[in-house]
């Protein structure tokens, strides 16, 4: 897949400024959109939108839905411009903190503008277009919304501590509990169906503006999660359906005992015996929120590092291999343009390479990686990269291009980037070095956190 030449910004929809303590899909997006126009930019990315919890670390790599959307970033200023809120619904809101975000304080104040709301929402009809969403998204929607029933139901118990019928699964158990939590169930749908129509709002006055969203998958999803409990047999988990492995990767220089995520790991030959319906799913889901979609630790298609439950590094762990080429053939008989690109970062073996290159994803590189003592192979480096590539200063998951120049690089790095400058720079200066840099690369697209 070939992209125009083009460059744009990743901010995650909760780091834009709001009064209510996390940015969401209101006003602020929009303005933040037109900086994108004005300044030229044609790509916004974001992280993952899947629900995030206080339980969870709020991370939107750890989701309790893999197709869900976060009502956090429901807009509280769009609800009162659609009728559903008043203005003085509002006027209650505490004072959050500048600059960072208060999650527990933040997520409390939105539930209780969010229960206003539902209770003036619960007895009107909510018409031909939410009953079409429902329809529509069906195939995940009515687990999920069941799964967060039962979980309030019983205090927030993970669904392998439920009552075995409910963990199970059983239909009479169903039904009954859909019977009995028949309120949150139509409230769940409804949220989700909110947090939809303010989302594809705002994509589409991006995309009227030419600006592309990239979204982001994460390959792993939560144990606890709807997903596991509906497909159970799409991961390892013992016969009492906890996990039997755990995901992680292996020591290296950076990590003597590997890291240990704690997710389960796929049971690939049973996606493969089910024709991947719930990976096709998933990307299809992606696909219809964003116009390309970020594949996170994309590596994993190939192979994953499987640690045993119960070891509490990753050191024990060993490689599974499991190409994946069957899957991509299934997605690119239905999309025969995939909008994906590959998170190949760490360490990559020429298997996964040769993959992407087979199926001409977009890589990533990134600028902070480039100027070791290998400067000369380094494929971060500008020299190396090749055309079909998103390059990048950093990333998420780095220090920003002051910190990194600060702080982590160093003296022989510094050195090895101002030869490559061709002059000195500074920790106040080097941000734009790296997005000058960045925006020379032979890279199609430039991205600038």
């Amino acid at each position: 897949m070939r992209l125009a030449r083009c460059s744009g910004i990743l901010l995650h929809v909760t780091s834009l400024p709001s009064r209510y303590g996390v940015g969401d899909l209101g006003p602020a997006a929009y303005r933040f959109a037109d900086f994108l126009r004005d300044s030229r930019q044609s790509r916004w990315q974001i992280l993952p939108l899947n629900p995030t919890s206080l339980t969870m670390g709020n991370s939107p790599y750890s989701s309790d839905s893999a197709f869900a959307g976060d009502p956090l970033v429901i807009s509280p200023e769009l609800l009162v411009e659609d009728g559903v809120l008043d203005r003085a619904d509002l006027a209650d809101a505490p004072t959050f903190p500048d600059g960072r975000i208060d999650y527990k304080t933040a997520r409390t104040w939105r539930n209780g503008v969010f229960a206003v709301a539902w209770s003036r929402l619960l007895n009107i009809d909510h018409g031909d277009e939410f009953d079409a969403f429902c329809d529509e998204n069906r195939f995940w929607l009515d687990d999920y919304a069941l799964f967060l029933a039962i979980k309030r139901q019983l205090g927030g118990k993970p669904w392998n501590q439920w009552p075995r019928d409910l963990r199970d699964r059983k239909p009479a158990a169903l039904r009954r509990i859909a019977r009995e939590q028949a309120e949150t169930v139509l409230q769940v749908r409804l949220f989700q169906y909110l947090f939809s129509r303010q989302w594809q709002a705002l994509r589409r006055y991006c995309n009227e503006h030419l600006i592309q969203i990239v979204g982001d998958v994460p390959y792993y999803v939560a144990y606890d999660s709807a997903d596991v409990w509906a497909h159970p047999h799409l991961w390892k988990l013992d016969r009492n359906k906890r996990p039997a492995f755990q995901a992680g990767t292996p020591p290296d220089y950076f990590a003597a005992d590997g890291q240990l995520w704690g997710m389960p790991v796929y049971d690939w030959p049973a996606s493969e015996r089910s024709d991947y319906q719930w990976w096709v799913q998933r990307i299809e889901q992606n696909l219809r929120l964003y116009d390309l979609v970020r594949v996170d630790h994309f590596r994993g298609f190939l192979g994953t590092w499987q640690v045993p439950a119960g070891q509490k590094t990753a050191r024990k762990g060993r490689w599974e291999l499991h190409p994946q080429d069957a899957l991509m053939r299934r997605l690119l008989r239905r999309r025969p343009y995939l909008q994906i690109l590959a998170e190949d970062l760490g360490e990559i073996t020429d298997d996964v390479r040769q993959f992407i290159a087979r199926y001409d994803l977009p890589c990533m590189k990134v600028l902070q990686f480039g100027f070791d003592s290998q400067i000369g192979y380094n494929e971060h480096a500008p020299h190396n990269h090749p055309r079909n590539a998103f390059v990048y200063t950093g990333t998420h998951d780095n220090n920003t291009a002051r910190g990194w120049f600060e702080r982590d690089a160093d003296k022989y790095t510094k050195r090895r980037l101002a030869s490559y400058l061709g002059h000195a720079t500074s920790g106040r200066r080097v941000s734009w070095d790296l997005i000058r840099l960045a925006m020379s690369s032979v890279a199609d697209t430039a991205i600038f956190p």
